[in-house]
């Protein structure tokens, strides 16, 4: 696979889901979490270098690509960013990890940081990529949220009305009329493997169900966290695309300062997908953040 040169490619059980991973390299671990709607090829810009500072475990998130897609319940916690994340908690387990550095984009972004509020020995450094949490979205959300990520309201509609809107054309819904189109420019391996599984109605289904999640139960998570004043413990290393909404509608690093006592990072040039847009800055940034002691 490009980009994952010697790295194994296997399906691991944890508990009662199985995931897809990538992993390899050598050093101390690092877990990469993707985003919506894509998988854990996000990372193939980076993960080549990566591996040679890191051992680099890069599942699909339940739900998505390869891994186990579980039957959605009506309170929409099998699709929630704490199950997500004791599912990689158990999988950084069964590989022998119990504590380990964490980055993830976008959604991938949103299950460090639940692992990191839920399981606060297990992440010793965390980087988010383009988001902020999930509850200050919802409690912040205005106009310009709902014309620009009017996909976090329509995804998070009752069954079956995104599903079957989304249906019957798949690649438009998801490839062309969000982000600008960006993820087009992916290479065509990469594209070919996004498209195969959003073809797929399980993975639509499931995708729906994380944000109907978002909506729900991971919003009742993350204020329930700010009313007891939990806080993440560990390094938070914050980095957005300086052009794109998080950057532009927030102050990134104030809102996760109001999360975390240990907060840095920067805007960086480039669109939502920043490990695939801009993956040198984000190499760079990774890579320094995550060695330090």
């Amino acid at each position: 696979m490009p980009g994952f040169d010697g790295y194994e490619l296997e399906q691991i059980t944890v508990g009662d889901q199985t995931l897809r991973v990538r992993r390899g390299g050598s050093g101390p671990p690092l877990l990469l979490l993707h985003g919506y709607p894509e998988t854990h090829l996000c990372w193939s810009a980076v993960a080549g270098e990566l591996a040679r500072d890191f051992t680099v475990v890069a599942p699909d998130l339940r739900g998505y690509g390869g891994s186990s897609k579980p039957v959605p319940d009506a309170e929409h916690h099998a699709y929630s960013k704490r199950a997500m994340a004791s599912d990689v908690l158990g999988l950084m387990a069964e590989l022998g990890y119990d504590r380990f550095d964490v980055a993830g984009h976008d959604r991938g972004g949103r299950v460090g940081y639940r692992l990191a509020l839920d399981r606060p020995p297990a992440v010793r450094r965390l980087t988010v990529l383009d988001v902020v949490p999930t509850g200050e979205v919802w409690a912040r959300a205005d106009d310009r949220f709902a014309l620009a990520y009017w996909h976090w309201a329509m995804l998070a509609q009752p069954y079956p009305v995104p599903e079957i809107l989304i249906v019957h054309d798949p690649d438009w819904f998801f490839f062309d009329i969000q982000f600008g189109g960006a993820l087009r420019e992916r290479d065509e391996y990469t594209l070919a493997e996004y498209s195969n599984f959003v073809h797929d109605p399980g993975v639509v289904r499931a995708i729906c169900e994380d944000y109907r999640a978002g909506a729900t139960t991971d919003r009742a998570a993350d204020d329930e966290d700010r009313a007891n004043g939990r806080r993440i413990a560990c390094p938070v290393q914050v980095l957005w695309s300086a052009g794109g909404p998080v950057g532009t509608w927030y102050d990134p690093l104030e809102v996760w300062r109001g999360w975390a006592g240990d907060v840095t990072g920067e805007g960086l040039a480039g669109g939502h997908f920043l490990p695939e847009e801009n993956p040198a800055a984000v190499l760079e940034k990774l890579r320094r953040f995550h060695a330090a002691g």
